[in-house]
């Protein structure tokens, strides 16, 4: 299964690119895993949140192929533990999933067309956090579900 995370928004931040990129490393030992960076549109600053939001969802809908597992990350979106995480992960490999997309939308979240093509709406928590903090979030807790998976020891409970 090749994990593929795809986020609305500008580079990495220079402050965090380091942790990404070092847990991006650790989890392909696991899975192949990849970041995709979409740009926002342009005049995303003279649009309103509704049409910003729209015209984001229509360029990822560009890009989602049919044969794609999507997970929409969304503040609404189920919750899970870090053990709950891995067995989900788990299970999408067990069946075979070819491809797993993550989806980090941009500031105002994602548009309700990505929501309803979303296989999974997950929530990484109550919290509001910036995107470029969720990226690290992500990143990191995809190697805790993977370490959870083979039972290694960076997870402690």
């Amino acid at each position: 299964m090749k994990i593929q995370i795809w986020a609305i928004g500008k580079a990495h931040d220079k402050e965090l690119k380091g942790a990404i990129d070092d847990f991006t490393r650790r989890c392909n030992n696991y899975f192949p895993v990849e970041w995709n960076i979409i740009p926002m549109p342009k005049n995303a600053g003279m649009m309103s949140e509704m049409d910003l939001k729209k015209k984001e969802g229509e360029l990822l809908l560009q890009w989602i192929e049919e044969r794609y597992f999507v997970v929409a990350l969304d503040e609404k979106g189920k919750q899970f533990t870090s053990s709950a995480l891995a067995t989900f992960i788990q299970s999408r490999a067990v069946a075979s999933t070819k491809r797993l997309i993550l989806i980090i939308g941009g500031a105002f979240g994602l548009d309700e067309a990505i929501l309803k093509r979303a296989d999974v709406t997950w929530s990484l928590s109550q919290l509001t956090f910036p995107h470029q903090l969720v990226r690290l979030i992500l990143i990191e807790q995809l190697y805790r579900a993977f370490t959870i998976m083979r039972n290694e020891k960076y997870h402690h409970q």
